[in-house]
């Protein structure tokens, strides 16, 4: 078995990162900038907001935090990212999800100039994903494929089965590990709630992503030996054995299935630390202008 490190990983990518903006900037290139809109103060989205500050300054990028409180009229969010699309020096830009109930998110999204939709949850950018175009990838997908390709793990011909199908995770994925390319080529099942003999399907498969948010769900029984196991879910339990008083889980009970795997992500250090230096690559690419020239 095999840890797949994305801590690892996220830090050679930043790394590599921080050394093209260094180059930009000495030949007199404009610095990447990245701009974030804030509204409420839900916790997780705080955290992963400020991990996105940081980020932009261990790589040298400028960062533009617009925080709003959870009342504010979904008119204004939408006149802010018309502000956004339209100033030159903003290179991308994202809209934190959940917003408060009475902003409809599909709105906002659909009003996100898709050349600084960093975040790639525009339509445009998800249909040029899936006609295989140059498009920004929404970061949880784009962080598996890039874990996949820098471990080397064959796809090609395998049985890969996605647990979940949300729009954000699992779609994406199934579709990008179809492609014609590499990662890609593998025959690939998705699955969902409705989804029947899925204990079956999933012990069938060369290649599994769990990304349903049920806390390890995917047990032992469910994985065949030799099986590449990538978890994107994420759940804060209690627990009495940490400081904090909890701690973080995935959707694969780790400890039964990892002596089973070629390869296996933890959760936390696997897929969620990939998401943020993949929303890092798809700023240098708007910068660069290199996914819409």
């Amino acid at each position: 078995m095999l840890l797949i490190d994305g801590k690892k990983i996220a830090s050679e990518i930043k790394q590599e990162i921080a050394r093209e903006v260094q180059q930009i900037k000495a030949q007199g290139g404009k610095t990447p900038h990245l701009a974030a809109v804030l509204v409420g103060h839900d916790g997780a989205s705080e955290t992963y907001v400020a991990g996105k500050v940081k980020a932009c300054e261990e790589v040298g990028f400028t960062s533009t935090l617009v925080r709003y409180e959870d009342d504010i009229s979904e008119a204004t969010v939408l006149n802010t990212v018309n502000e956004l699309n339209n100033n030159p020096d903003i290179d991308g830009f994202i809209v934190q999800l959940p917003l408060p109930d009475h902003i409809s998110e599909s709105k906002v999204i659909e009003a996100i100039d898709p050349k600084k939709d960093v975040d790639g949850f525009h339509p445009v950018n998800l249909g040029r994903m899936v006609l295989g175009m140059p498009a920004f990838i929404s970061a949880t997908p784009a962080g598996i494929i890039e874990l996949i390709r820098r471990y080397e793990i064959p796809t090609s011909g395998k049985n890969c089965v996605v647990v979940g199908r949300s729009n954000i995770v699992g779609k994406p994925i199934s579709i990008l590990l179809s492609q014609k390319t590499y990662p890609g080529d593998a025959t690939v099942t998705l699955c969902h709630s409705r989804t029947r003999n899925l204990n079956e399907i999933i012990k069938a498969s060369d290649i599994i992503i769990a990304a349903l948010g049920k806390p390890e769900f995917v047990r032992a029984d469910m994985v065949r030996e030799g099986a590449v196991v990538i978890d994107v879910g994420i759940t804060r339990v209690k627990s009495e054995v940490t400081k904090s008083g909890w701690k973080l889980i995935g959707d694969v009970k780790f400890d039964e299935v990892a002596p089973k795997c070629s390869y296996i992500t933890p959760v936390p250090g696997g897929v969620g630390v990939m998401t943020i230096v993949s929303l890092l690559k798809n700023t240098l690419l708007a910068a660069k202008c290199e996914i819409y020239p």
